[in-house]
């Protein structure tokens, strides 16, 4: 069984800022695929399955996202290896995706909570949000909304960045990186 994992915070305030692009993308693979939602308050989110694959966007705000993933990693017996969390990465430009395995948090709250819970060893899809121009910025740049040039791309990142997340199921991570890492938007 395979775990996706999308990183975001609940509600509308949050719903189209750069911290929720996990979330964004757990929504477009709904969109493709026929899942039942299994959600049950003991995974502390909303969970979806289809045959053996689970699809998590955690509701504990994103500081507390392992508590989540841990719930349903527990219930279902599932490995680190076969969980792949989806986040932003302000070290990378918008558009940009890396996949890696295991790894430091590099300050990012939700990625620290999973660390706590699970461990470091799970899979990574690092998804571009680019950064402010101070580090003092940050916290109220991820939650901010994404500009008009990034929102005239954004339908097409999301779109890439599911497919890259499904092809996690079935295709080793060393096959991943090398089909699908990016540097930038210019493929969008």
């Amino acid at each position: 069984m395979k775990l996706l994992v999308g990183l975001g915070n609940p509600g509308p305030t949050y719903s189209q800022t750069r911290h929720n692009i996990g979330f964004l993308t757990i929504d477009k693979i709904l969109e493709k695929i026929s899942a039942n939602d299994i959600s049950n308050k003991k995974f502390l989110g909303e969970l979806y399955k289809k045959g053996d694959l689970l699809l998590l966007k955690p509701t504990t705000f994103m500081n507390l996202s392992g508590k989540s993933v841990q719930a349903v990693a527990n219930f279902y017996k599932i490995k680190p290896e076969d969980i792949l969390v989806i986040h932003d990465d302000i070290d990378l430009p918008f558009g940009g995706v890396k996949l890696k395995k295991g790894g430091g948090h590099g300050g990012h709250n939700g990625l620290k909570s999973i660390d706590a819970s699970v461990g470091k060893e799970y899979n990574r899809l690092r998804l571009g949000v680019d950064k402010p121009e101070y580090k003092t910025q940050v916290p109220d740049y991820v939650l901010s909304e994404f500009n008009k040039e990034e929102k005239q791309k954004l339908e097409n990142f999301i779109d890439y960045a599911s497919e890259v997340a499904l092809a996690f199921v079935d295709t080793p991570l060393i096959e991943l990186k090398s089909k699908y890492s990016k540097r930038d938007s210019s493929y969008l």
